[in-house]
């Protein structure tokens, strides 16, 4: 594996861990309070980080066709935490960091919802979504919301080319001007349509 492959792979193994972090976090009574994101509360933020990374070893390892997502359709729609959602993290986390780390994975095309792209990309992307998620969850259940520098800055590299079209989705809120003399982290959040 060479080295700006097994680099990306250190980034994923530590945007997970961030978010890991913050869903062990989670008290008992914040389960439903609001997020920073719109109309989502604790868990349904939780609830979709989950079912993305149950998504990866089909699409990374099992390389999935377009037909075949198709066909598995709804499969991680609705609630996939159930009862133990700090668990059924960790299992999805896990599943999602072996199949990156498949060797010769990370070179593979996967299809998405968007077309065929490639693996490095795919990684890349849940690494940014893992990262900002984590500070809205931080905010959500007010722990630290100090995002590693290493994780922020490979997070604004990744996201700055295409950010400004990011809200036409209808999944991220327009960018926001950033406060004078921002941070990494600041400038990261307003990409993103959030305010630090």
């Amino acid at each position: 594996m060479d080295r700006d492959m097994a680099a990306l792979l250190t980034r994923h193994s530590e945007a997970l861990a961030l978010f890991g972090e913050r869903v062990h976090a989670v008290r008992a009574d914040q389960w439903d309070e609001p997020t920073p994101c719109t109309d989502w509360s604790v868990r349904d933020l939780v609830n979709h980080l989950t079912a993305e990374q149950l998504w990866v070893p089909a699409l990374v390892t099992e390389g999935s066709t377009t037909e075949e997502i198709e066909e598995a359709g709804d499969a991680y729609d609705g609630d996939v935490l159930g009862k133990r959602p700090r668990a059924t993290w960790d299992s999805a986390a896990r599943a999602a960091h072996r199949a990156f780390a498949e060797p010769g994975a990370l070179k593979r095309m996967v299809w998405l919802s968007y077309g065929e792209t490639p693996a490095v990309a795919y990684c890349s992307q849940m690494i940014t979504d893992a990262v900002v998620h984590s500070w809205d969850l931080s905010r959500a259940i007010g722990a630290s919301e100090r995002l590693p520098d290493a994780l922020v800055a490979f997070a604004l590299e990744e996201v700055t080319p295409y950010a400004s079209g990011l809200s036409a989705s209808g999944l991220f809120a327009p960018p926001v001007e950033p406060p004078p003399g921002d941070s990494h982290q600041t400038r990261l959040l307003a990409l993103l349509g959030r305010r630090a």
